[in-house]
């Protein structure tokens, strides 16, 4: 049967309510019945695959209020940006468990700063069988959305990233096609490095609205193809390429949008249609009710936290009939998609 709703996948759990990627995110999700969870997968200083937005945690943990780390406050350069904080490769998983988690965006949302402090950091393997676990207690298949994060830089420091995923999707029982796995990055590469290993799942690539991807840009400079090209029915690198790469690819919702100068948009693009005429899944993010999250045209007053029409804009994202979309409030997804 086709599906008749796009996937509502929980964007770090439910970090609307929860600080992003906690046992407490996730549980909310679960509990209130995305399709899917998606944790973003770096490296402790030994190996482990931990669960956190960026490697960089100085913003979502209280590693800065920790004397006994302050030494190791670096400034690293990470895709092509420098950057200034205290970063997971250069703990071990029994330090970073030490650590207690906080919300990004404490003045957007100060509900789930709220529970800051009260959670350790997860490991992709705590994520993996938590999902599972909610699978059976709720009798229905639920997947993983799992992305990795900085492949390219990781492998750089000698990391066998492809390899290190595949071992622990194995291990959890999560390689063979048993529970839905989907596997993303913005970087193509280490899709294929996962898909050559044999694990079996949806292998999507994210797009953004700008830049080119880290991994092209470090094997081939200047000629290194922009996001925007990749996204293009017409480029060499374009859709025909990505559709003989992957199974799908995952866009910034303003590539669907295409808003103008004024925050406006006149109905969805063409990238939806032009993806899934060469048999491209297409998911989008991050669909947010917030003011600060939305085109100029959708926002409601001047605070940045309160909702706004968040509707309106959400309903040019379906009619482009994506066929899923990540949420940061699953019971606002599921009742707008659902």
């Amino acid at each position: 049967m086709p599906r008749r709703r796009p996937l509502v996948i929980g964007h770090r759990g439910a970090p609307g309510y929860r600080p992003e990627h906690t046992r407490s995110s996730y549980d909310l999700a679960l509990a209130l019945g995305v399709d899917a969870v998606e944790p973003d997968v770096v490296f402790s200083a030994d190996g482990v695959a931990v669960v956190r937005h960026e490697n960089e945690i100085g913003s979502t943990t209280d590693v800065a209020d920790r004397p006994e780390f302050a030494a190791r406050r670096r400034t690293k350069t990470i895709d092509g940006r420098e950057i200034t904080g205290w970063f997971t490769e250069d703990f071990t998983w029994a330090e970073l468990a030490t650590l207690r988690c906080r919300e990004r965006l404490p003045k957007l949302r100060p509900g789930s700063a709220s529970f800051d402090g009260t959670q350790p950091p997860l490991r992709l393997r705590d994520v993996l069988d938590l999902v599972r676990e909610a699978s059976l207690d709720q009798g229905r298949e639920i997947g993983v959305v799992l992305e990795i994060k900085h492949a390219t830089y990781f492998g750089s420091l000698g990391y066998d990233v492809a390899r290190a995923i595949a071992d622990e999707l194995r291990v959890a029982r999560w390689g063979d096609g048993e529970l839905p796995l989907v596997v993303e990055s913005f970087e193509s590469t280490v899709l294929g490095e996962v898909r050559e290993l044999g694990i079996r799942g949806t292998y999507v690539y994210l797009l953004e609205a700008a830049g080119r991807p880290y991994d092209l840009v470090a094997a081939r400079g200047a000629a290194a193809p922009t996001y925007a090209e990749q996204a293009s029915p017409t480029s060499r690198d374009g859709l025909d390429a990505l559709a003989r790469l992957v199974d799908g690819i995952s866009v910034d919702k303003r590539m669907i949008l295409a808003p103008d100068r004024l925050g406006r948009t006149a109905g969805p693009s063409r990238i939806v249609a032009d993806a899934h005429a060469r048999g491209l899944r297409v998911f989008t993010w991050t669909c947010r009710p917030e003011n600060a999250f939305l085109l100029a045209s959708f926002r409601r007053g001047r605070d940045k936290a309160a909702f706004g029409d968040y509707e309106s804009e959400w309903q040019v994202i379906a009619d482009a009939g994506v066929d899923g979309v990540f949420v940061d409030h699953p019971d606002l997804g599921l009742g707008f998609f659902g």
